[in-house]
């Protein structure tokens, strides 16, 4: 369960202005004091993005900007301890069915997607693997860590078979944790079938090189445009 830092009702943003969220805490397994997140709800959303970080950044690393769809953002323990070494799978696992729990006790109107950027997408498809995301809709992944740097592998994304949901990849052609040649034949063989979306020139982290004639401000509008564009179609289908 989450509990306010502040009381009352969450700010709600007018058409065009950017929500500045409402700061809570979740409370996971029994972690004293639970972990810090961030609900941004701007006008007129049709759908909450429960969001896991990646290992190295935590809940306020700008990859997503309101474009119709909530999001829910959250610490794992390890990151709000101020740790380096991320805690161990059960525990991360269990952070990301805390969030899912607590999106929709605080938001009980919204159709829930889930995912995240690199681990926390990666943990939260392992979560939904294992055990069903009560109320999740959909997956959508920021940089799916398919393999450590330099050892193309499939092997970490074997799970994804057992997930049984519409899935979104936003994936960077230069990303050396996602070998494209790999990860299209797994997403192929999945049902339904998973959606990829290449950005071109952007590696794990969205960041582009300058030769490469566009910018990190370029990579993120257009993961941005394609994530609601994504969500209204999960949603639509029930």
């Amino acid at each position: 369960m989450a509990e306010p830092r502040r009381r009352g009702a969450a700010h709600r943003a007018r058409p065009g202005e950017r929500s500045p969220g409402r700061a809570l805490r979740i409370r996971v397994g029994e972690a004293p004091g639970g972990v810090s997140a961030l609900l941004v709800r701007p006008a007129g959303a049709t759908a909450l993005y429960v969001v896991g970080h990646g290992a190295g950044a935590g809940m306020r690393h700008p990859f997503l900007a309101d474009r119709g769809v909530a999001t829910l953002r959250y610490q794992f323990p390890y990151m709000e301890a101020g740790r380096r070494a991320p805690d161990r799978p059960p525990v991360l696992e269990a952070t990301v069915r805390a969030a899912v729990e607590e999106a929709r006790r605080i938001a009980p109107d919204l159709p829930l997607l889930a995912g995240g950027k690199s681990m926390g997408g990666r943990m939260t498809s392992l979560a939904h693997a294992g055990a069903p995301l009560p109320g999740v809709r959909g997956m959508a992944f920021l940089g799916f860590p398919l393999h450590p740097a330099g050892r193309p592998a499939p092997e970490r994304g074997e799970h994804l078979a057992g997930v049984g949901l519409p899935m979104l990849f936003l994936q960077g052609t230069r990303d050396a944790l996602a070998d494209l040649s790999l990860l299209r034949p797994l997403l192929a063989g999945l049902r339904p079938a998973p959606r990829l979306h290449e950005l071109e020139g952007a590696d794990h982290g969205f960041h582009v090189l300058k030769r490469s004639g566009r910018t990190d401000a370029d990579v993120l509008e257009e993961a941005a445009d394609h994530l609601p564009e994504w969500a209204r179609e999960v949603v639509a289908g029930g």
